[in-house]
């Protein structure tokens, strides 16, 4: 935890509000998402219990199981839940816009992508253990599934899988987003409790948001585990509702569980869209349009796979190669995410000032003319000497390489630091002549903020073919397999699986 975030918590430990983590919102948020509140049987790796989704406030829709340990209401759930998400989730494919790419082909990219909004870390859990208990199940033969299902299963893990890249934005956490934006006086466990984070950040009139969170304790959870006072109430309905099977009986007792479930699951749906309405009065940072767009490429490349007949379900587990890529993929992100917020933000800035890895002072001094040769070259480049004055204490050292915070094109290496003092040489952003262009060059008296976060571009690596790849990592086997055990038949044992 940084100075700044430390120095917030206590702030709003002292006052009974919540303080502003964050001066801008650091993710996109959408002008229509789909808000999901799962909720799941305790006691269970993974029984889905009830689902409260939509994109309108005013129209939520519950989608209840009341009987979770019955596989056939479990799948008939999952069919009810992909007849309201695919049609949302598919829907912005089809206005895009044509991308032209160096040295690669273009492509269609939609203009606009899904977003969904789940409660807490949970309900990303939730995701992704639906994508894996739907994505392979058989719309033929003896247990087939309605064929919405595995569809269903396949936009689940992409979702889950995409919300593991920093920075994306398609499935968000809401206490996730609220924790960025404000500091709350309790502990960090506790602001993964979304009633409490929000009754901080938005009290009651004449309330404290110390007061308010101890007023929320033992209510509603916002699952997608069951509150245990809960459990007492549901179990008893739940029994009622199996000894109803197949009776007169039975609709009533269903309906007995709907609407436990409702008044269960209703508070958090109105915390949503409260917390939605707050984030959405927060300005979103400048690079946060940059971030979305991969996002939406992302998205435009997994529906073309989906409409691709020769498309295949998400492995169970990836491969070492494309494991690999995945890992490399988010280190760069969170690299790019780490220096793109921090130069959004002069909040975060100043807890990387404190940290040494930033600066910010006037320019004093300024040699425009100074020319260099690098070592190897002939030629002499501009390379303009800049010496500020600062009251930070920077911690890197002669040679680091900076960006300016004011000056997106600026780039500088440290020639020397001092007390109170240090030395630039100008490196980038000043046009390709022998002479830096008009206006790239600081003049004396300009404020500046430095950092040695850079958001720098790194290509992908190139990557092995699988079959270039060793056997213990994928690759071909050491010896050619049995022909007697490739032709054994496989037994349909998917009536015998667990939900989990």
């Amino acid at each position: 935890m940084s100075a700044v975030a430390a120095l917030g918590r206590l702030r709003a430990a002292a006052t009974g509000r919540a303080q502003p983590a964050a001066t801008v919102r650091h993710r996109h948020l959408s002008a229509r998402p789909v808000v999901l509140v799962p909720y799941v049987l305790a006691g269970e790796a993974f029984a889905p219990l009830a689902v409260l989704v939509g994109t309108d406030p005013a129209e939520p829709r519950l989608l209840a199981v009341p009987q979770p340990r019955d596989r056939d209401r479990r799948f008939a759930h999952a069919a009810e839940l992909a007849g309201r998400l695919l049609p949302y989730l598919g829907e912005f494919a089809a206005e895009t816009e044509t991308i032209e790419r160096r040295a690669d082909d273009p492509y269609e990219r939609a203009v606009d992508a899904p977003q969904v909004l789940v409660p807490t870390a949970g309900g990303v859990e939730y995701l992704r253990l639906l994508g894996r208990s739907t994505r392979f199940r058989s719309i033929e033969g003896e247990y087939a599934v309605a064929p919405e299902v595995p569809l269903l299963g396949r936009w689940s893990t992409y979702l889950a899988d995409r919300a593991g890249v920093p920075g994306s934005s398609l499935l968000l956490a809401m206490t996730d987003l609220l924790t960025q934006a404000w500091a709350t006086g309790q502990s960090a466990m506790e602001d993964g409790d979304l009633a409490a984070l929000l009754a901080w950040i938005d009290p009651p009139a004449g309330q404290r948001g110390d007061e308010a969170a101890r007023a929320v304790e033992g209510g509603p959870t916002a699952g997608p585990a069951t509150d245990p006072a809960f459990d007492e109430r549901l179990v008893p309905l739940i029994t009622a509702f199996d000894e109803a099977v197949d009776t007169q009986a039975e609709k009533p007792a269903e309906a007995a569980i709907r609407d436990a479930l409702a008044a269960e699951l209703m508070p958090t749906w109105h915390r949503m869209w409260r917390g939605v309405e707050l984030l959405g009065a927060l300005p979103a940072g400048a690079s946060v349009a940059g971030r979305w767009e991969a996002d939406r490429a992302s998205y435009s490349f997994f529906t073309a796979d989906l409409a691709d007949p020769e498309s295949r379900p998400q492995p169970r587990v990836p491969g070492a190669v494309s494991a690999a890529a995945q890992l490399a993929t988010r280190e760069r992100a969170q690299a790019r995410l780490d220096a793109e917020q921090v130069r959004d933000d002069p909040l975060l800035m100043a807890a990387v000032r404190l940290a040494g890895e930033a600066f910010r002072g006037d320019l004093v001094a300024v040699d425009a003319e100074r020319m260099v040769a690098e070592p190897g070259k002939k030629t002499a480049r501009p390379r303009p000497m800049l010496t500020f004055d600062t009251d930070d204490e920077p911690l890197f050292g002669p040679g680091t390489d900076l960006e300016c915070v004011e000056r997106p094109e600026a780039k500088a290496r440290v020639l020397d630091t001092g007390p109170g003092r240090v030395v630039l040489e100008l490196r980038g952003g000043m046009g390709g002549g022998k002479v830096p262009k008009p206006g790239s060059v600081p003049e004396v008296g300009e404020l500046l903020c430095w950092t040695s976060l850079i958001a720098e571009f790194r290509r992908s690596p190139e990557w092995p073919a699988v079959e270039d790849t060793p056997w213990t990592h994928g690759g071909p086997p050491p010896v050619p397999p049995d022909p007697a055990a490739a032709a054994a038949p496989e037994v349909d044992d998917d009536a015998l699986e667990e939900w989990s």
